[in-house]
């Protein structure tokens, strides 16, 4: 009942200043001890995903903590994951602010970020110092390609931050959807794509010996892909026995937001108006995938419903940013009660 009150002052800032505050908040939260005050009790709803044990289904999504900084403090929540990034090997500041706005006539936000991140040796600092993961939660990291690292050149930066990142996550994300670095999504098609993916599983299995422990690898895709795109994406996850697909990242499209205030902003699009072609793409997924690849369904997610509907459109796990911005911790609890009444029919 707090967050409504809570959420009026933040949406009066700038949405990025207003994101740094939230964040601190949730810190000075989880040390005060009071936390529990927004966070209402998530049931337990164990699942086995990827040859990993979640404690229950519902995680948050990568970008609101680009570089771990609040690991412990999110987790308390009771996220039953936490997905941080995406980081890349360097620092970089991202694009020029403002680069993220509120469409809030129709709970969404569009931001052109352009993954700004400390570089991945701050964020390891970041885990090394986090509880959660020596407490056993399940920690993704999503890695990325520096922005001046040509298109050609991508696959040096991810296999440098899975190398980096190998012994510190439950699972690793590669992120080649995000619409704001310049010719990223091109490592989509399928000549492109297919040499990643043959690049980073051998890569994982060399690390897998060294570590004496398997780590799996996900693949986070975009909503905007056609029929043909998703078969083919399809068809190389099965052919590279892939771990996991995450359907979707943002959107470019504006079709559900057109001439609303913000609208003609640039960058990817998410919130209430990314529900439907994300759930879409996740069930044409399912279907192209047969069972042969776990999905985590993300995109539009504002209720527990529309979590429910993730689950029943083929994924295994959902995960939220957008929704935790616009209903707060009230969403995770809800979202995870709907899941589990939806895995018990």
């Amino acid at each position: 009942m707090l967050y409504p009150l809570i959420r009026n002052f933040f949406f009066a800032l700038d949405a990025e200043t207003a994101h740094g505050i939230g964040m601190a908040g949730i810190d000075l939260l989880r040390a005060t001890g009071i936390g529990c005050v927004l966070s209402p009790s998530v049931p337990p709803d164990p699942v086995r995903v990827m040859g990993i044990d979640f404690p229950n289904p519902v995680g948050l999504a990568a970008g609101l903590d680009k570089n771990g900084d609040h690991i412990d403090a999110l987790a308390a929540i009771g996220f039953g994951f936490i997905e941080i990034g995406t980081v890349t090997p360097r620092p970089q500041p991202g694009n020029p602010r403002p680069r993220m706005f509120r469409i809030p006539e129709k709970q969404a936000i569009i931001n052109r970020m352009g993954f700004n991140n400390d570089g991945v040796d701050k964020l390891l600092t970041n885990v090394a110092a986090a509880k959660f993961t020596s407490n056993g939660g399940v920690l993704g990291i999503n890695i990325g390609k520096n922005f001046d690292t040509p298109i050609e050149k991508a696959a040096d930066d991810y296999l440098f931050c899975l190398e980096r990142v190998y012994g510190a996550a439950s699972y690793v994300t590669v992120n080649i959807s995000s619409p704001n670095t310049k010719n990223l999504r091109e490592l989509q098609r399928d000549d492109a794509l297919d040499a990643l993916l043959g690049s980073l599983k051998a890569a994982q299995s060399r690390l897998a010996d060294r570590h004496g422990n398997y780590v799996p690898l996900a693949l986070k895709i975009a909503p905007d892909l056609d029929d043909e795109q998703l078969r083919a994406i399809a068809d190389l996850l099965r052919r590279h026995r892939m771990d996991g697909v995450i359907a979707t990242n943002t959107t470019i499209s504006r079709a559900a937001v057109d001439g609303l205030p913000n609208a003609e902003q640039a960058g990817g699009l998410s919130g209430a108006p990314l529900f439907a072609s994300s759930t879409e793409v996740l069930r044409q997924l399912s279907v192209a995938l047969a069972g042969e690849v776990p999905i985590i369904g993300v995109g539009g997610i504002l209720r527990g419903d529309d979590a429910a509907a993730k689950i029943a459109a083929g994924a295994s796990l959902v995960q939220i940013y957008t929704g935790f911005i616009y209903r707060g911790p009230d969403l995770v609890a809800e979202a995870a009660r709907a899941v589990a009444r939806r895995r018990r029919r």
